[in-house]
């Protein structure tokens, strides 16, 4: 009997085989250069359903961000008018206003589905990267409370809002064509732009421990800034601590041991497609209204979330948010808008540049030169997205940092993008069953993905002072105040103070004063040279000066290989110093894939400084 059953499986993996080799040797397969495909620049190791299946895992992972952006954005009241009251300054007693957010919390889920599918889409296909864009967390928070505020109750009214995040759209694509947002990017140390990564998988850790996307194991303290969690959600108090039954809530553990334990079995056995097995599983057992654990209790929210599950397929047209930008601006509104575009063009620039460059170390495509191929196009899409965001009444959109969990699942292209692009414009019809996976389904995901990028924590330079204090403040501060942005800030404030005290000691006393380990410090190059210009300036450079040689000569792009070693060694930063004995030339594991790069590399540049 089982014979006749293992042949016929064995024939459709036959099929399935050569249905894929078709595909990778096809001009699909070269445009986005699969393995097979003969491209001189061939990606090892991808394939057509390797990168499916890790758009896959990226959607189930992001999934939520339809539920919660909504959420979060329909708290800012939107296009909503609140004629608040003293008593009621929030309107939450109106029933005219409750009705209206409603409605703008079902435009926020349409609006932020296909913003992230159309996003992804864009940005897999022009940049070739395994990075999904969507309306970030975190910038969305900082949107709804301190730009606009609950109900628009902050500095600046919502239209405003805006109209501020569609003009800064397009001053990130002229600082990416002029070469000032990667210059951004270099002028970072290299030892901080690893401490980034290593930051934003302990971000992904404590949001997939958290209770709004996550198995809800720590919560907010009174008393200590983090406590412990894992009571049932009506046991929170009003300071979101749990008032008895810690550890005990069985959604928690269900996450653990079938979305955590298990995904992690199956991964070290390699099996394919571990991690959405892990949150199909979860998702399943969490959805029957008999059990503890289940996403649809019998009380009035979860009586929201089952009715509008039970729709199954359901479509809702935007009504009210979408090009609702004020361009009328004088007097107070002008100044309303010049803050808020003052205060998202910090906030953003840092949050999403940050947040891409480490997705793209991640995938394993960032060069001696701390660059990555396509980074001009790639900074230009998102910087467009942010724009075309605005219009559809969203908050900034970013490079999602739930990309790991695909890039970690083998995706290594742009079709990974464009998958998980694709099922966020799917989920536009089915937006009521891809918006029921419980938090606690993909929150132990987000820790493996975070136990996964914080393996980078080794490249970082721990030997000089100068450069492993300001990289513990990044990748610390990051998850601590739940900003990928201030995190950055937070170490580069004290990279600057503490290495200019060093540096003045040094050359005051001639070098006869130096700290110990002062020649294993990285050397900081924060200039931009002929080859960091973007292509088209190099170009017309040729052409306005009459020059044609290495000058302005792009470094060949480095390409991702597939390997079966788990140890390899890691292209170090360009301009950064590799001391025998420093962990900066040691090996490490990294998941599976190496970077490789056309020989003849150049030594540091020779308007590299060293503090």
């Amino acid at each position: 009997m089982m014979g006749p059953v293992k042949e016929g499986f064995q024939v459709l993996g036959d099929k399935i085989g050569e249905f894929e080799d078709t595909v990778n040797t096809s001009t699909f397969g070269r445009v986005f250069r699969l393995d097979g495909s003969g491209h001189p620049k061939t990606v090892k190791g991808a394939s057509f359903y390797r990168e499916i299946r890790a758009g896959f895992t990226t959607f189930a992972t992001m999934a939520y961000i339809i539920a919660v952006n909504a959420s979060v954005l329909t708290e800012s009241g939107g296009t909503c008018i609140c004629k608040g009251t003293p008593e009621d300054p929030g309107c939450v007693l109106e029933q005219e206003y409750t009705d209206c957010l409603l409605v703008l919390k079902r435009d926020m889920i349409t609006a932020t589905a296909a913003l992230a599918g159309l996003a992804s889409i864009a940005f897999g296909f022009l940049t070739n990267l395994p990075v999904a864009l969507a309306p970030g967390m975190g910038l969305n928070a900082y949107f709804t409370y301190q730009v606009v505020g609950w109900h628009g109750t902050g500095m600046v009214p919502y239209r405003i809002a805006l109209t501020a995040i569609f003009v800064e759209g397009f001053i990130f694509i002229f600082l990416a064509l002029t070469g000032m947002r990667q210059w951004l990017v270099k002028m970072i140390p290299a030892t901080i732009k690893t401490a980034c990564g290593v930051g934003i998988g302990l971000f992904l850790t404590e949001i997939g421990l958290s209770y709004s996307a996550g198995i809800g194991a720590i919560t907010g303290g009174h008393s200590t800034p983090l406590a412990i969690g894992g009571c049932p959600a009506n046991m929170l108090n009003d300071d979101g601590e749990c008032i008895r039954h810690i550890m005990r809530n069985p959604a928690m553990w269900i996450g653990i041991m079938l979305g955590g334990i298990l995904v992690a079995f199956l991964m070290a056995f390699k099996v394919k497609s571990a991690i959405i097995i892990g949150i199909g599983v979860v998702s399943i057992l969490s959805w029957p209204r008999s059990t503890s654990f289940t996403y649809f209790p019998y009380t009035t929210a979860g009586q929201e979330r089952f009715d509008f599950f039970k729709q199954i397929i359901a479509f809702h047209p935007i009504q009210n948010i979408l090009a609702a930008q004020q361009w009328n601006l004088d007097g107070t509104s002008a100044s309303q808008f010049a803050l808020a575009l003052i205060t998202f063009l910090y906030v953003d620039i840092i949050d999403c540049t940050a947040t891409l460059y480490s997705m793209a170390k991640f995938c394993g495509v960032v060069g001696e030169d701390g660059d990555f191929p396509r980074s001009t196009v790639a900074y230009c899409t998102d910087a467009a997205c942010i724009s075309i965001g605005s219009l559809f009444g969203c908050s900034p959109v970013t490079a999602f940092i739930e990309s790991g969990s695909g890039i970690a699942e083998g995706g290594r292209t742009g079709l990974t993008a464009i998958t998980a692009g694709v099922c966020f414009l799917i989920s536009l019809f089915f937006a009521p069953i891809l918006a029921s996976i419980p938090p606690w389904a993909t929150g132990c995901t987000l820790v493996l993905v975070g136990c996964l990028m914080i393996r980078q924590v080794t490249s970082i330079n721990w030997q000089y002072i100068g450069d492993a204090v300001p990289s513990f403040v990044t990748l610390a501060f990051m998850p601590f105040s739940y900003s990928v942005a201030y995190g950055l800030i937070a170490g580069m404030l004290i990279y600057v103070s503490l290495n200019t005290m060093i540096w003045v000691v040094v050359h005051l006393t001639g070098g006869r004063v130096t700290p110990s380990n002062w020649n294993e410090k990285e050397v900081y190059n924060w200039g931009m040279g002929k080859r960091d210009m973007p292509r088209w300036m190099r170009i017309l450079a040729q052409k306005m000066t009459g020059r044609n040689n290495q000058d302005f000569e792009q470094k060949d792009a480095v390409e991702m290989v597939d390997t079966e070693s788990s140890t390899v060694r890691t292209a170090s930063q360009h301009g950064s110093s590799e001391p025998p004995g420093s962990p900066r030339g040691a090996t490490q594991e990294h998941f599976g894939t190496a970077i490789t790069s056309s020989q003849g590399q150049e030594a540091d540049r020779t308007h590299a400084i060293s503090h």
